[in-house]
């Protein structure tokens, strides 16, 4: 009894221990030129900008830091002569498109700030992603903050629209 045990103890081991794994593969995305925009004092809401390259069609689903009490992907756009902008529940990432999120287009909102972004830190932000087979992955990155987008950012540069972040009125 005790061999025939041993065997489906395995195989159960093998099972759990494979299901574990592909829950906890990380998404087949880049994030390239991440960068958080410092804040100051009594400022409650900042950004997080980078580009994202996902090597299979993906949806951007979520977005997490301890820093905020509130992180959401937003978009900025003209609506006749008005500056909006909104939260965008979810973000389509095709397969090997480039996405930019940066100042002034998409971007990460980070609101409730707990405390002041400090140039020359990090802050921890986990990006949550749906495959098109239903299953979520996540990315773990370590975001540099700084006061303007770092030289390397590449695609995730300011475009004129640096000062936005701070007015939390533009929520609709």
């Amino acid at each position: 009894m005790t061999l025939s045990f041993r065997p489906r103890w395995l195989l159960l081991s093998l099972g759990v221990a494979a299901q574990l794994a592909l829950a906890q593969a990380p998404a087949p995305v880049t994030a390239v030129g991440a960068w958080a925009r410092a804040s100051v004092q009594g400022q409650r809401s900042s950004g997080a900008f980078m580009t994202l390259t996902a090597s299979e069609p993906l949806t951007l689903v979520g977005v997490a830091t301890p820093a905020a009490g509130l992180a959401e992907v937003h978009e900025m756009k003209m609506e006749g002569d008005v500056m909006r902008m909104r939260a965008v529940p979810a973000l389509d990432l095709p397969a090997r498109q480039p996405v930019q999120l940066r100042p002034g287009g998409l971007h990460v909102m980070l609101q409730e700030l707990k405390a002041p972004l400090r140039p020359d830190t990090t802050i921890p932000l986990t990006l949550t992603f749906r495959t098109a087979g239903g299953e979520q992955r996540q990315l773990a990155l370590q975001v540099p903050v700084s006061v303007a987008a770092p030289k390397d950012a590449g695609a995730a540069t300011t475009h004129g629209m640096d000062g936005m972040h701070g007015m939390h009125d533009m929520h609709k």
